[in-house]
């Protein structure tokens, strides 16, 4: 089925006059159809699911593709401070987690007042799969697809990948970075980071962070009250099979779908750290075969 992928703007900026930047994808036609919001990761990731030109593989990009070639809208976004919508973050200090869930139900109010949409479905990866768990909880979506979403609090997170194989990081820098997050746990500020950790724990970013610990994804999910589809891949080394089954028991009616290869940006790799991570940078690799399928056969079973 043909698509039209076009440019899409939101509104203004926290505390400036920037828009919020994001691509709809639009089968042909006239048909009344149904459309998924496609939220991005943590980080510096973009709409396309891609970390600046090194770590470019538009896994999200090609989900967006794909599922509108299936016969489905979708809009995908550059969350505030990343691509177009850089400049839509006026101070760093100010950006919370829920600032992110605030721009999603923007997003998904936009999205459900597009020409033909019938239904709107959240679609949340990695990071964003917390973001679109938050706003399915005041937004009626006919569904929700967790994608390789993380399943702990994000601090569980991060020390889980302190201590992955491969990780070398000096005793002293790790134990500055522990007590740093146990403070950032309980909602307290660190003012003094030694400078091999600022670009991590600035004080900038430290409010965010604060936001962000405080959520249980598990505990968030039990909260959705209609259809989820729990989507993992078995070799992902950033999202472990762990997370999924974590999220899938978060309620009794959730689906969980295991694709055999599948990384965390959607593509088949190999289990070994150097060939995973070796896909991050080849956006011509096709996505997990089963992957399109299977998403739109649960935006089917949902209309």
């Amino acid at each position: 089925m043909l698509t039209i992928d076009k440019p899409v703007s939101l509104g203004t900026g926290l505390g400036g006059d920037q828009a919020l930047h994001g691509s709809l994808v639009v089968p042909e036609g006239n048909e009344r159809r149904d459309a998924v919001l496609i939220w991005s990761g943590s980080g510096p990731t973009d709409r396309d699911g891609n970390s600046g030109q090194a770590l470019k593989n538009n896994g999200l990009k090609m989900l967006s593709h794909g599922l509108g070639e299936a016969g489905y809208v979708s809009l995908r976004t550059d969350k505030r401070g990343i691509g177009e919508s850089a400049s839509a973050v006026s101070r760093e200090a100010d950006l919370r987690f829920e600032t992110y869930v605030d721009d999603a139900l923007r997003w998904a109010r936009f999205l459900k007042d597009v020409p033909n949409v019938r239904n709107v479905f959240l679609l949340g990866h990695s990071e964003g799969g917390l973001v679109a768990t938050l706003a399915a909880q005041k937004f009626k979506a006919a569904g929700l697809v967790l994608l390789a979403a993380i399943g702990f609090p994000a601090a569980q997170v991060i020390r889980r990948q302190l201590a992955a194989p491969g990780i070398v990081i000096p005793q002293a820098q790790l134990d500055e970075i522990h007590s740093i997050m146990a403070a950032l746990e309980v909602g307290e500020v660190v003012p003094t980071i030694s400078a091999e950790l600022g670009a991590q724990y600035r004080a900038s970013v430290q409010p965010y962070l604060i936001s962000w610990f405080k959520y249980d994804p598990v505990a968030e999910l039990a909260k959705v009250s209609g259809p989820v589809l729990v989507v993992q891949g078995t070799n992902d080394l950033q999202v472990s099979v762990e997370d999924a089954d974590r999220l899938a028991a978060a309620r009794k009616d959730i689906f969980l779908l295991k694709i055999k290869g599948m990384n965390h940006v959607l593509k088949v790799a190999p289990n070994d750290r150097e060939g995973n991570f070796a896909t991050y940078t080849k956006p011509l690799l096709p996505l997990a075969p089963g992957l399109i399928s299977a998403i739109a056969d649960f935006l089917a079973a949902n209309s």
